[in-house]
């Protein structure tokens, strides 16, 4: 990531904002499904916001702007509040490889949506970068989300 501060700081700019958006969705969205699924910790602990600063974990961030590779923080939740414990475990596991998803078409909608706008190069990295987050968050290896799926 450090390479692209130095060849284009704009595109370190943009990526860096998409990153951390992308995060706060994605973090948010497991923090969602959990309220939604019976289980109040997410709620209380703050995390039902979009706000980035709810969702990300300082040295996840610092790595994530310096290495490329970097992490939220985790939401926690209580399986013992939810009604299906195994179902609704993975539900939440997948809310967030299903919002960077949805993030990702969204983008690619606006972006054939809106030709020549001047938000091709913004659209096309959201899409890129939520299309890797989701795949690389299904990969079943603990502690992905894909590895909460298939548990």
């Amino acid at each position: 990531m450090l390479d692209l501060l130095v060849k284009s700081p704009s595109d370190f700019v943009i990526v860096a904002l998409i990153m951390v958006i992308s995060i706060a969705v994605h973090e948010f969205s497991h923090a969602f499904a959990a309220d939604r699924l019976g289980d109040p910790t997410p709620r209380a602990q703050g995390r039902l916001t979009l706000n980035p600063l709810s969702h990300l974990d300082p040295l996840g961030i610092v790595l994530l702007l310096t290495i490329g590779f970097g992490w939220g923080k985790p939401v926690q939740y209580d399986p013992y509040n939810l009604t299906n414990h195994k179902r609704d475990s993975a539900l939440i596991a997948l809310a967030g490889p299903l919002s960077s998803i949805l993030f990702a078409v969204l983008a690619a909608v606006l972006m054939y949506a809106l030709p020549g706008s001047g938000m091709g190069v913004i659209l096309r990295y959201v899409v890129g970068l939520n299309v890797m987050l989701a795949v690389f968050n299904l990969l079943p290896i603990y502690p992905l989300d894909g590895f909460r799926i298939v548990a």
